[in-house]
């Protein structure tokens, strides 16, 4: 089963994050990825900019509409993906414990529904 470990946290402000705490998390989230490609599970692993990046599309009424920013106000945001492939959610809930995001916010794990592998979807 393929599962998406999705990162959400509030996002801190410019400076609130100390260049030492900076590097501790580069160095805990570079273990937690080669550990997940240690076990042949990792399929594809990205940390996103934050929200100030973001650019949202929508087509409604017949037209494009692009807006800067997300398209939602929350208090956290999401920081990153990682695309295991398990057994099952038990496995993935074991790799979600062991991600080092779990301990700034919440590490949702969730279930793909298909997947678009060599030109198809796969259901």
């Amino acid at each position: 089963m393929r599962y998406a470990l999705l990162m959400h946290y509030r996002e801190p402000g410019e400076g609130e994050i100390s260049e030492e705490a900076i590097e501790a998390a580069k160095e805990a989230f570079g273990a937690y990825g080669r550990a997940l490609e240690s076990a042949g599970v990792l399929l594809s692993a990205d940390v996103l900019q934050p929200t100030s990046g973001t650019t949202s599309v929508t087509r409604r009424d017949g037209g494009l509409q692009v807006q800067d920013g997300p398209f939602a106000e929350t208090k956290e945001a999401l920081a990153g993906i990682f695309m295991v492939e398990v057994p099952d959610l038990d496995a993935a809930i074991g790799w979600a414990e062991k991600c080092p995001g779990a301990q700034w916010g919440v590490v949702e794990v969730r279930p793909t529904a298909t997947a678009f592998i060599d030109g198809a979807w796969t259901r």
